[in-house]
This record gives C-alpha cells, structure tokens and sequence, in this order.
C-alpha cells in the first residue's frame, strides 16, 4: 500500500471512529445518565413503532414500556429499594428485556440467570448474588425446583405463565398495579457508576462468578455498537443468543433500542431455521458468535440465503477462516467483529472488515485505549517479569496476554469486579510497569500487527506446551476445518513420562458425510507441525457447550484417554503405523508405560 492509500486507511479510520468517541462522552459518567433514561427517550421518541416483531405480530414501544411500568410498581409494591436484587430466570422473549428494564426505573438490579441451569448450578448463581425475589418462567420449573432442593436461602418466587409449586403467580400482581411511568424522584439517588444488571461469566472452567453491569457499562454496550453498525429506526435486528448474556442482552439488544429499530427474539438458535427466518422477518443486523456462524457455513444450502436482507452482522469469536467462508456463502457486506467481555475493561472493535481481526488501536491513538500485550509463561500460567520485577511489553508479532490498565476515576477503565474479593483479586495484575499500578488480566492471548490489529489467539489455560512448543488450540481447530467434521473442541492432556500435554481434540462429525479418516490424518499431517498436531481423537455425537456456544473442556481435560473412562470412542494417531487406530486399553498402557513412543 502506497503513501496515499496509507492516509486513506487512517482517514476512515479516526473518521469511523469519530462518533463512537462522541457517544462514549454523551453516555458517560459525567452525562448523568442511567439506562433507563436512556430507554425511556427512544419510548417517547418511537411510542408506536414496533419494540419486537413476533411470529403473531408485534410489540410498540408503548406496550413494551407499559409492562416495563408493571414490573416498576410491582417492585415498589414489594418494598423493593435502590440496589436490591431480584434474579431473572427467563428464557428468550420480549418481556425479558421489559422485565430488567422496569425493575431499573426505580434502581433495582436484576440478576440476570442463564436459563440452562439446574440443580446445584442454579442454586449456586441465586445465592451469590444476593437475591431477594425470582421471577422465573413456568418453563423452566423443573430447573428451579432442582434448585430449590439444593437449597436457595429465603427468596421469594413469582412465576410468569403458569403456576409454580412454592410461588406466586405474578400476572395477577402486575393487574393490579399502574402501567404509568414511576416518578423519577424514585430512582434519584441512583448514580450512573451504580449496578444495574449482574451478569453472570460463562462457566467454561468452572461455576459461573456474578459480574457487577453499571449503568455507564451497559450505556456503552447498548449504544456502541448500534454506532458502529450505523443503526436506524428502519433496521431489524435478528436475535439468537440468549439475553441473558451481554453479547446479546445489551450489545445486540442496543442496536435496536437506541434507535428505535425492532429486535426478532428467537427462542434459541436454529441453523436449519436461521435463514427462512431472516427472510421472513425482514431482518437487517444479525448479531452472532463465532461457533454459530461455523455452524452456518457448515449447514446444507437453503434457498433463503442467496435471497436476504441481512447487511451488517455484528458480534465476536469469528475465527478468519469462518469469517471469509461467511462472508462469501452469504454475500454479507459488512462484518463488525468486537472484544470485551461481561467483567473486564478491556474493549476492541473491528469495523473495518479486516479478517480475523479483533479490532485496532494505531499506535497515535494508543495513549487513548488501556489495552496493552505482555509476554507470558505458559507453564506458570502469569505473565513473565524482568529482573526488576516488571511485566515485558509484546513487540508486533508476539504473542501475549491482553491486559488493561484499571482507572478508577475513567468509566471506561474501571474494573467492577465480581460478587466475591477474592474472585476480584484474582483478575488483578499488580505493579505492571510501575509500582502500584493495576491492569485487569483477561485471561485472553493476543498478538497485535504493526499497523494495531490485534488477533485473539487463545484462552489461557487452554494453549498448552507440547515437545517443548506451544500449541494454540484455536489454530489447532482452524487446521481441523475438514469435510465431516462439523466441530472441533482442542485440549490438552497429560501423558505419564512426558512434560506438557498432548494434543487431544474431541470431534463432532457429521452423520450424512463419513469421515475419511485416512484422508484427515493427511490433512493434518501437512497443515500442521509435528509438535501440534492432536495425538488423540475423541469422536462425541454432540459437544458441550455454554448457553453461547463456548466449548467447555474442564470435563474433557479430567477424563483425558482413557477408553476405561471414556465411552466415546478415541484414536491415536499412531507413530508406528502412520495412521489414526482405535485406542485399546492395551495401546494405552503402551502410551502410559512409554513402551510405544509418542
């Protein structure tokens, strides 16, 4: 790229980036506002346009706000106060949103529960996070008694759609109260720096930890990106993912929100639905997760794809090789990739179609992000010091983990913790480069170009060292994009007389292409090096993932390969004959007992 081409690039760079800077100042600390008075203007801007379009027809505003009051009076009528919680156990539908919406209007914070729970799991997120009321969805009564049977401490229950054993029905409740708007000397006292949602994190190595949402964080992820994606009041935003997650609940949710566009909510994702549905609904903006658009790309052709209105798709986890797939199959003009997550301080985007990228910051603009790479140990799993105890900060093309600098006094870069101080702290990097500095630690490996692209590499904890070389399971998985398998989750796992772990990928495949084993272990013998490649296959009919479609890989680490442990049935990528074979108990004790090298 020539001089010219160079300013063009950074022209629409700082000129894209230009109105995102602008809102972040009008919804921050400083402007007063909360979330519901955000809502509450799009209401009276847009009171008859449609707040969701549903298979039987739509939603105002108005009535959208009209239950949200309900909920509001309802909570008062409890004797609710600013700062109380009320968890909200609900599977995807308009009235989720109205319900946290309404309960904010007089400074309540709703929790909110991933609706997959159950049992110990369930009780475990009320009871952290200091639940008063539940309102839980008579659909998922089976979960929550499960729960209840753990024992939840003394919260009151309503349920919404049918009775409950043990609650209160609160369609009868809400009746009985006014749908007017609370006054707002209600929710005077609440500040924007002050809770409004717990979110929960995803679960993915371990139970869930409740995450504090103020109201400047969730202003950010509600107008942010319906910026970036250049939202209007015409536009219609297809909604798969569950609300109770911010990709969804508040960055997907926000681009119609803010602007007076309507949201599809979906029950649940459906690859084989997904496309007749965009077309039906009309939908403009699509919000995703990676693994969800792999599964599109992985689906049979459907008419309804080469025919849609979708022109922006906007969310994270689009790994390149999905991303330029997608974008060619479904001729998507814009994709807008972003990082964050529900806790951190640390915040990206890509809105420059730029493959694979997880968003820039050029390095005239660096003083004005907290975000930074330091160099890491893979084997003690922190990042590495000098001999003055100081973090080292990453050169272009290193791989490292992604932290940022904590700011109390800047909205943008405070880091609010969990509900528990000693989860809290664990997330907090100390004397960095300073004494007495503090950075949040991601948990996320990162590399970052010359021109400020970064690229998410890796988890921590799930890059491994193997042969004296660290694997990134995600380029494992890239390598792994092969006819028949339909998912790949890489893990590594212990082998006795070796130090690292072992490559083992658990793969799903699908049932109407066979997979060609011979033809597989060719693949990955040329895309990979020797030291990465997965030593171990574990063939699963389905793979267990988060409510968004995280792999979970705690379980498969601790079963390992053990054909005594594992009832799927496993391979070894055998170094004698060249070849993947069916892992024996007798191969096994070969590997453990090192008699057959690997």
């Amino acid at each position: 790229m020539g001089m010219l081409g160079a300013i063009a690039r950074e022209f629409n760079f700082v000129t894209s980036m230009l109105p995102v800077l602008s809102t972040v100042r009008k919804v921050g600390a400083g402007s007063g506002l909360r979330v519901p008075d955000h809502i509450e203007a799009t209401v009276d801007r847009y009171p008859d346009r449609p707040m969701a379009i549903l298979d039987d027809g739509e939603i105002s505003y108005r009535e959208f706000e009209a239950y949200a009051n309900r909920i509001a009076h309802w909570a008062l009528d409890q004797g609710l106060a600013p700062g109380d919680t009320v968890a909200l156990f609900m599977t995807n539908r308009w009235e989720y949103i109205a319900t946290w919406f309404g309960l904010s209007k007089v400074g309540v914070v709703t929790s909110l529960i991933n609706n997959q729970l159950t049992g110990a799991s369930l009780a475990h997120c009320l009871t952290i996070g200091d639940t008063q009321h539940a309102i839980v969805e008579a659909e998922l009564a089976d979960a929550y008694g499960a729960a209840r049977a753990c024992g939840i401490g003394e919260i009151s229950a309503w349920s919404v759609d049918g009775a409950i054993e043990g609650a209160q029905e609160l369609a009868p409740a809400l009746d009985a109260v006014s749908d007017r708007r609370p006054d707002l000397s209600v929710r005077a006292d609440v500040t924007p720096e002050a809770p409004v949602l717990k979110m929960f994190t995803s679960g993915t190595t371990g139970l869930p930890k409740a995450a504090l949402m103020t109201h400047v964080r969730a202003l950010y992820y509600l107008n942010i990106f319906a910026i970036i994606a250049k939202a209007s009041p015409e536009d219609r935003m297809m909604m798969v993912l569950p609300l109770y997650h911010a990709t969804g609940g508040l960055c997907g949710v926000g681009c119609a929100l803010s602007f007076g566009g309507s949201l599809i909510i979906r029950p649940r994702f459906s690859a084989s639905a997904f496309w007749p549905d965009v077309k039906r609904f009309k939908a403009t903006l699509f919000m995703y997760v990676g693994e969800l658009c792999r599964f599109l790309i992985n689906s049979p052709e459907v008419a309804e794809e080469k025919d849609h209105t979708l022109r922006c798709a906007i969310g994270n986890g689009m790994r390149r090789d999905v991303w330029e797939a997608f974008q060619t199959r479904f001729a998507l003009p814009d994709i807008v990739e972003f990082y964050g997550s529900t806790e951190g301080n640390v915040g990206l985007v890509n809105a420059y179609n730029q493959p694979g990228a997880v968003g820039r910051v050029p390095n005239y603009l660096k003083h004005r992000f907290n975000i930074d790479l330091v160099r890491f140990d893979l084997d003690a799993e922190m990042p590495l010091r000098d001999t003055n105890g100081r973090c080292i900060p990453c050169e272009p093309g290193e791989v490292g983990e992604a932290i940022g600098r904590i700011d109390p006094e800047d909205a943008r870069f405070r880091f609010d913790g969990y509900g528990s101080k000693e989860d809290t702290e664990k997330k907090v990097l100390r004397d960095v480069y300073a004494e007495g500095d503090a950075w949040f630690r991601t948990g996320d490996l990162m590399s970052r170009d010359k021109l400020g692209y970064y690229y998410f590499v890796d988890r921590v904890g799930d890059t491994f060292r193997w042969k004296s070389e660290n694997v990134a399971t995600g380029e494992v998985a890239e390598a792994l994009v092969f006819e028949g398998v339909e998912q790949a989750n890489v893990y590594g796992v212990e082998v006795k007389g070796h130090s690292g772990r072992a490559g083992m990928a658990a793969l799903v495949t699908d049932a109407a292409r066979p997979l060609d084993l011979e033809a597989l272990h060719a693949h990955v013998h040329t895309a990979l090096p020797a030291y990465a490649r997965p030593l171990f296959l574990r063939l699963q009919p389905q793979t267990d993932t988060t409510g968004t479609f995280k792999f979970r890989k705690v379980d498969l680490v601790k079963e390992g390969f053990d054909p005594a442990k594992v009832s799927d049935p496993i391979l070894l990528d055998h170094p004698g004959e060249g070849r993947y074979v069916p892992l024996t108990p007798e191969l096994y004790d070969a590997v453990q007992s090192g008699s057959l090298r690997v």
